[in-house]
């Protein structure tokens, strides 16, 4: 633990009314919604939320442990939040906390270190005068969590499960975070309505695994979904990353029955050879694969689809790395989101032979990035001359403003007005340097 004041308000001694609290957030949708509520709960308490590497009160790093860069960029912002506050807590929290809190509780700044449940109960952590660092839970409570307005965000990420019953041999999170276990429906409707009262007119449902959101609750994921879709004040709802063994065709029809739903989709894919997914112990193979992908897109002829892609998995041949390539070809696959295989601690894929060689793990992650880029240029292209529905984020340092198409293809426009949080009817009318410009037309 860090030799520091134990007094968190530096602002006191400048005579500002206000502690400052400053959030990083890595990895997945689910930990957005997770630090969305901390923020809230930071706000209710008097503090100001500032910007990352800004002088803070307090900083609170959401991490991540899905590979061994998110591990790397966590020490990393534990570093630079100490440079802007050393004077400040630091409180690290979430996967990585949970899965190597030793290592953590050691760098120099750190005051607490918080796991995947702990994180939620950091203001009783932060009010003590104790000198124990690192608290971790092993018994996997649940809590709800949602993007607040406390952050800025324009789309409202709501947690609705979390955990995972899965034992991918190359995933560490059903370790980190435990088994499945979900919010039920009245809760979640609930929480939704909060979200929606707050000003946020898109709901993007976040879990580990929402697939499994029956098994846990034995209430169906469609029966949320339609509920959901019915709410006055809601706009936009889209899923977070579905897997693809657990989308049926009564989903599917859910999602096409209301124009709430946006057709936009993030379906993990890891591999394109049957070999290679049975040995990362996916339940699916790839025709299995194919099939879902030709349903959503019988459903929504445009829809954005997303898919996580490992390259360099124990054993992968070239030829089933060309496997995968070929299979991301022939698919409507629009945003790919590559990594590189990365051993995890006391996974199964740990323990196998034939690891490759990092040069040939990252040859393979250029060349699907590459190939990525290429096709969500094409899907944005090939919209020019069509309208969409934009919802905006934010004007950048050019004068344009930023926001996203139903599908999910980022769009530039020029407007004089204050587009943040609207949702503006687009004419897409070009395509510059990578970039989908538009004009609104109401």
């Amino acid at each position: 633990m860090s030799e520091k004041s134990n007094s968190i308000n530096l602002n006191e001694s400048a005579g500002l009314n206000k502690k400052r609290v400053s959030f990083h957030t890595l990895g997945c949708r689910l930990n957005f919604s997770e630090t969305g509520s901390i923020a809230q709960g930071f706000v209710d308490r008097g503090y100001e939320v500032v910007d990352f590497g800004a002088p803070s009160d307090v900083t609170f790093i959401n991490t991540c442990t899905v590979t061994d860069g998110a591990d790397s960029t966590c020490r990393n912002l534990i570093r630079k939040a100490y440079r802007s506050s050393p004077e400040g807590k630091i409180v690290v929290a979430g996967c990585y906390a949970q899965m190597d809190s030793e290592r953590i509780s050691k760098m120099t700044g750190v005051d607490l270190v918080l796991g995947t449940s702990e994180k939620y109960k950091v203001f009783d952590y932060l009010e003590e005068d104790s000198e124990q660092t690192v608290h971790i839970d092993k018994t996997a409570s649940f809590y709800g969590a949602a993007t607040s307005e406390a952050e800025g965000h324009t789309r409202a990420f709501l947690k609705i499960q979390d955990g995972c019953n899965y034992v991918c041999s190359f995933c560490i999170i059903p370790q980190a975070r435990g088994r499945s276990r979900a919010l039920p429906i009245a809760e979640a409707i609930e929480n939704a309505k909060k979200v929606i009262d707050q000003g946020f007119k898109e709901i993007v449902l976040t879990g580990v695994n929402i697939g499994e959101y029956e098994v846990n609750t034995g209430e169906r994921l469609t029966d949320l979904v339609s509920q959901l879709l019915e709410l006055e004040g809601l706009e936009r709802l889209r899923l977070s990353s579905v897997e693809p063994n657990t989308i049926t065709d009564e989903l599917l029809d859910v999602f096409a029955s209301s124009p709430k739903f946006m057709d936009h989709f993030h379906i993990p894919m890891q591999s394109g050879d049957d070999e290679i997914l049975t040995l990362m112990r996916r339940r699916y193979s790839v025709d299995q694969y194919k099939e879902i992908i030709n349903k959503v897109i019988s459903r929504f002829p445009n829809a954005g689809i997303g898919a996580d892609i490992i390259c360099g998995f124990p054993g992968e041949t070239q030829e089933q790395f060309n496997h995968t390539y070929a299979l991301l070809k022939e698919l409507p696959i629009t945003h790919f989101h590559v990594f590189p295989y990365s051993s995890r601690k006391n996974t199964l894929a740990a323990r196998m032979e034939n690891h490759i060689q990092h040069g040939v793990k990252k040859e393979r992650v250029r060349a699907l990035k590459m190939f990525g880029e290429a096709k969500l240029s094409m899907f944005a292209e090939d919209q020019v001359g069509s309208s969409n529905e934009v919802l905006f984020e934010r004007q950048n340092d050019k004068g344009f403003w930023e926001g996203y198409t139903k599908n999910y293809v980022r769009v530039w426009v020029k407007s004089k007005s204050d587009s943040k949080n609207q949702i503006r009817h687009v004419y897409l009318n070009d395509f510059v340097e990578g970039q989908l410009r538009g004009e609104i037309l109401n």
